[in-house]
Formats: C-alpha cells, structure tokens, sequence
C-alpha cells in the first residue's frame, strides 16, 4: 500500500467524506426531452495556447506545499503537461515519446488517486502508473488485453485496493472509423483489480469487460467515464454522433440500465463527464457539450438524473476532459472545474459562479 503524503491524505479523506453518504431513495425517472437553456458564466482564467501539445484530459493534485496541480495529457506531443490549478501558470512538462516506462504513446485518460497518476496509452495499449510529485514510474498494466484504450476512473473498493475502469475504443477499417460487430462491443469498458504493496510495487488483475451489445443502446466510440458508487451508477459517454451522442448508465456490475441522458441534451459529442457531490448526499453531473464556438456544460441531479441547467464559459470551446476539484484553493474557495479550451489550453470556472449562476444549492461550494 502506498504512503499519502500529508496533503494528497486529506484530499483522498474529503473525497471519501463527499462520496460516502448514505444513498437516497428517490425512484429515477426520465429526463425530460426538452432543449435546454444556456446561462454564461465566465472563466476566471484560460491559460496560454499550446496547438502542438493537443491537450485532452485532465486531473488534479494538492502539492506538499498547499499548492494544486492541474494536470494534462497531450497527445501529440507525447507528454504530461502540468499548470498551477489556481492561476493556469504552465510548470513543466514530463515525459517524451516511447514505450519505456516514463515515456508516452499518445497518452490521454489520467487520474490521480492519492500520490498515484495513472495515464492511458492509446498506441501503447496500457495504463501507466507514476508517482507523485516526482513523476517516478511505478509499472504499468492492461498491455495483454487494451486495444484502443481512452478514459479511465477510478474507485477504492478497500482500503489499499482500486479498481479501475477502462474504455476502449478500438475500431476497424483503414480510417478506423468503422464500429466493430455488435457481439464485440461487450469489450468497451475494461475493469482492473489494482494493488500496491508495502514497497509501493504495482500488481493488476484483470476483471473482464462489459458493454451492452444491442443495436439501439451499444456503446459505439467511448471515451470518457466516471462513477458514481453511492448510487450504484456510471455513466459512459458514446461519442458516436452518425448513431447517437449521449451518456449511458450502467451498474458497478457491468449491466446497462436502459437510462441515458436525452439526445437533446447534445448538439454535439457527450465528451467528458465529472461528479460534483454535496454533503448532503446530493449533487450534480457535469457533462461536456463538445461544441463551437462554445463548449456547453449541461448538469444533471445526481439522483434523478433530471436536467438542472446548463452553462457556457466566454471563450472555452470545442472541451474533451474535464477535473473538478471541489476541495478549497486560494483562488477557488468553493472548488472549481477545470476544462481543456479548443486542444490548446486549459480554462477554469469558479464553482460559486456556476452554483450562482444556475440557482444551485450553495452548500455544494462551501
């Protein structure tokens, strides 16, 4: 098992703390299919633009020194690239392209869970595990069965023990834009049993794959994913826009609901997906819109599932990954989200702002 450092420790306990209540009773019920509305709300930061990096995804990490990390993968450039969360200050870079451990093929999921960052390789077809703040590579795993893998997330499931989901996007074709047979999408989440000993060695088992096979409800081109364990639920993103573009709900089992959030919900790609929890046991979904000139994010009660507003930022557009870090910052006492702008730069919303803006609950932010 690894050793929290002292900051990294609170976050994991705040985080528990947030997702550890009680789950309500409320039934679930469709969501309305109605188009919704767009308030704005500005950013308090978009930091400068990289085009040659290719940002994706995002993650967060509190520092020793009560600072916080932002963390980006970019893809073509074959690196992380890490900001100040608080001002979008670039801090360095890590890493290069290659298959050695500490290298990156076209990295693009990551999440932190205590002193861990986990990374997914789409062209070197695993998950690498580095520790933090040194970035020291720690292994890596997923290589015998990961295809085409994209988004990851991660829950504890005992203590020094994860389990981590997968999607893989693997698709045929010359262009690799075919969709595999529906008898093979039963492969587009991947789940693994993840464990560090008393040294902090890495040890990973493979747990099987689910996805629904159906033609109506299939998950064609997945990417990004989180879960909700108190409520049993993750949602997966279907990216694939020629069929439909939405967030499917499944169980911690791996069985597909039936529920998905409304077509209409998106006028264009479900891309990333964030869990913003409240003491209360309640919360919200954030979902990205994956659109220009202006990214919209739509929430959703976490319960219900039920539409509870959505927002744009002045200039964030075109959005895959997203972070929140509802933890207090200097800059962002009631926590904040943080959303990659148009490939180039990362931005960031104050969470008093959206909570405001869309009439929220305001214990969500203090």
């Amino acid at each position: 098992m690894t050793k929290l450092l002292p900051t990294a420790l609170a976050a994991a306990l705040l985080l528990t703390a947030c997702t550890a209540t009680a789950p309500r009773t409320a039934t679930p019920s469709p969501a309305p299919q109605t188009a919704p509305e767009v308030t704005t709300v500005a950013e308090r930061y978009v930091s400068a633009e990289t085009p040659q990096d290719e940002l994706d995804s995002l993650a967060t990490w509190p520092t020793e020194d009560g600072r916080t990390w932002l963390i980006a993968s970019a893809k073509s450039t074959h690196r992380l690239v890490v900001f100040d969360a608080d001002s979008g200050e670039r801090l360095r870079e890590i890493g290069s392209e290659g298959a050695a451990l500490g290298q990156f093929d076209r990295p693009n999921g990551v999440a932190v869970f205590g002193d861990m960052l986990f990374v997914v390789e789409r062209d070197n077809h695993r998950v690498q595990v580095l520790s933090l703040p040194s970035f020291k590579p720690v292994g890596s795993f997923g290589d015998a069965e990961l295809r085409s893998p994209y988004g990851i997330w991660l829950t504890e499931t005992e203590p020094g023990e994860l389990e981590a989901y997968i999607t893989d996007s693997f698709m045929y074709g010359k262009k690799f834009d075919q969709v595999p047979p529906f008898a093979e999408l039963d492969q587009r989440v991947r789940r693994y049993r993840v464990q560090f000993d008393q040294a902090g060695r890495l040890r990973a088992n493979y747990g099987g794959s689910f996805g629904d096979t159906s033609e109506e409800s299939a998950l064609r081109m997945v990417e990004s994913i989180s879960g909700d364990p108190t409520n049993d639920r993750m949602l997966v993103a279907d990216e694939d826009r020629r069929h439909l573009s939405t967030l499917r709900e499944y169980t911690f089992s791996g069985k597909y609901t039936g529920r998905s959030l409304p077509q209409d919900s998106f006028g264009a790609e479900a891309e990333g997906v964030a869990l913003w929890t409240c003491p209360d046991g309640g919360g919200y979904w954030i979902a990205v819109d994956q659109l220009a000139p202006l990214t919209i994010f739509h929430l959703f009660d976490r319960v219900t599932l039920q539409p509870k507003g959505s927002f744009e930022g002045k200039v964030t557009a075109h959005t895959d990954g997203v972070a929140l870090h509802a933890a207090a910052t200097p800059s962002f006492p009631g926590g904040a989200l943080f959303a990659v702008h148009d490939d180039k730069s990362v931005s960031a919303f104050d969470l008093r702002d959206v909570a405001k803006a869309l009439s929220l609950e305001q214990d969500c932010t203090q």
